[in-house]
């Protein structure tokens, strides 16, 4: 991402806005055809065009950007905005639902978060905003399910105290963890006609690593072992420390894949730093495209105990031929290998990314790419990586 340096008179201020996030739920499900996803996605459009917050809005105050299946909205004046937004919203919504059949009808979920951005140029050139609002407002979508109104405390807390109205809408609910992130204190804003009044589920693991481990270094490997299918055999390797003031004995590991496969089938093999084979004790989510599961270590990882390693293998092919890996926790060094036959054309490269706004750019350090015993290689390396930074690795 883009660096502040904050000695230089010229470097650019941040901006405040209030932020409203939405996207329609199930709007990625692929049993749904695409024409009917895609008529969706208009309406929600339409309706929100339609809105006096929307009309009543210029583009000096106002700063929209489509995500596929939502939109993201931010507002420099008034922070009662993306709430006003969303009721009304929700209003048009539930008037049409009341006239179509199931099928048709449009559920939506919607985020909201008061914070500041700099605006900063993508591959290609456009400015995009990124900042901490934004990106909790995604969050906090996230974390809602049909209907949902979820405003972080940040915004909530200060609107509660305008007026007997708003502090009547706006619900406290307590923490919430997310995938990839800190937990957030949310409310749940919910009325006549407007908002979910069941609270959502908390479904994040205690055992996240981003609570339990710092990486000393972590080493990624993805080797094409079929070209004809795409076939890569992963290879992560964690020195990891637990960061807990009690032993740990399991680990929580989760894989993404682009095509549909069985567990059994991605013959996935945990070992630690003596090469013992771990079992796993739990699995928490076998989806086609999704494996969530729990490692039991063979000794209990101590506080603060040094030499400890996991090394997790698996295959699965990356037909799209890229690779997303996001770091759940604080690491200290991190290396990216990449090998492939000759016979790939591969066209190597790392991009540093903001999936919540679809951000995609260069990072300061290059890769070294080598061709070496009929094979392409290619090398990347970063130090003092954070919890979030993100990086997609291409070929």
């Amino acid at each position: 991402m883009a660096s502040i340096n904050i000695d230089d008179k010229n470097a650019p201020l941040a901006i405040n806005y209030n932020w409203f996030f939405v996207d329609i739920v199930g709007a990625s499900d692929p049993s749904i055809p695409v024409l009917e996803q895609a008529n969706k996605i208009k309406r929600l459009n339409n309706f929100v065009e339609k809105t006096k917050i929307f009309t009543e809005s210029d583009n000096e105050s106002r700063v929209t950007l489509s995500t596929g299946d939502g939109m993201v909205m931010g507002f420099k004046d008034h922070p009662e905005k993306p709430i006003l937004l969303a009721i009304e919203l929700h209003d048009s919504i539930l008037n049409y639902n009341e006239s179509v059949i199931d099928k048709d009808k449009i559920n939506i979920r919607i985020g909201i978060d008061s914070g500041p951005v700099y605006f900063v140029a993508d591959l290609e050139k456009k400015l995009s905003p990124w900042g901490p609002g934004i990106i909790n407002a995604r969050r906090a979508m996230d974390i809602g399910e049909k209907m949902h109104i979820l405003a972080t405390s940040r915004i909530a807390d200060d609107i509660s105290k305008l007026t007997p109205e708003y502090a009547k809408m706006l619900h406290p609910i307590g923490d919430y963890g997310i995938k990839h992130g800190p937990r957030l204190f949310l409310y749940n804003i919910y009325g006549n006609r407007f908002g979910n009044e069941s609270k959502p589920p908390d479904t994040e693991t205690d055992l996240s690593p981003m609570r339990t481990f710092y990486f000393t270094n972590i080493e990624v490997r993805n080797e094409v072992i079929d070209p004809r299918i795409m076939m890569v055999h992963h290879t992560w390797v964690w020195e990891l420390i637990n960061v807990r003031q009690e032993p740990v004995d399991q680990v929580f590991y989760y894989l993404d894949g682009d095509i549909a496969r069985r567990f059994g089938d991605l013959n996935v093999k945990v070992t630690d730093e003596k090469g013992n084979k771990l079992e796993i004790s739990a699995m928490n989510v076998n989806e086609d495209r999704r494996k969530e599961f729990i490692v039991k270590t063979k000794t209990p990882l101590m506080p603060n105990q040094t030499g400890r390693s996991l090394k997790l293998e698996y295959d699965w092919e990356e037909p799209k031929r890229v690779f997303f890996y996001r770091f759940s926790s604080k690491c200290k060094e991190f290396k990216y290998l990449f090998t492939a036959p000759e016979e790939v054309i591969a066209k190597p490269r790392v991009l540093q990314v903001e999936p919540e706004l679809g951000l995609k750019m260069h990072p300061k350090e290059p890769p070294l790419i080598s061709f070496n015993n009929n094979k392409t290689e290619m090398t990347w390396q970063k130090s003092d990586l954070q919890v979030f930074d993100a990086y997609e690795f291409q070929w």
